[in-house]
């Protein structure tokens, strides 16, 4: 696996602590850099502004992806630009939330 699908599938382990899906579910993860040397650059955001876990949030995905085993570097950069909507969250994370009507498309079929 790639080093850019390793920090995919480890930000998938990293929980929101106020909600039980991944940071990268939720759709808090803009961006990610892999280069080939193990240095990773992640542009992410937090559901709001003044998220009362934002310091150990960013701690956690910055504990977490340093632990692969190629990771040589981090740098993690916070953003607002967009801001982070329900939009941004997976299909699954929707679903899970309760927020994704999984009926929707079914409305638009004439019998």
């Amino acid at each position: 696996m790639s080093l850019h699908g390793q920090v995919i599938a480890t930000l998938r382990t990293v929980r929101d602590p106020e909600m039980p899906i991944s940071v990268y579910d939720l759709g808090l993860i803009y961006k990610i850099e892999a280069n080939p040397d193990g240095a990773v650059s992640i542009r992410m955001t937090l559901t709001a502004p003044n998220c009362p876990v934002a310091e150990s949030l960013f701690g956690e995905v910055e504990r977490a992806v340093r632990a692969i085993p190629s990771v040589t570097d981090v740098h993690l950069e916070l953003t607002f630009d967009p801001p982070w909507s329900k939009d941004l969250m997976s299909p699954e994370a929707k679903l899970f939330l309760g927020m994704e009507d999984v009926l929707t498309p079914l409305v638009n079929i004439r019998l």
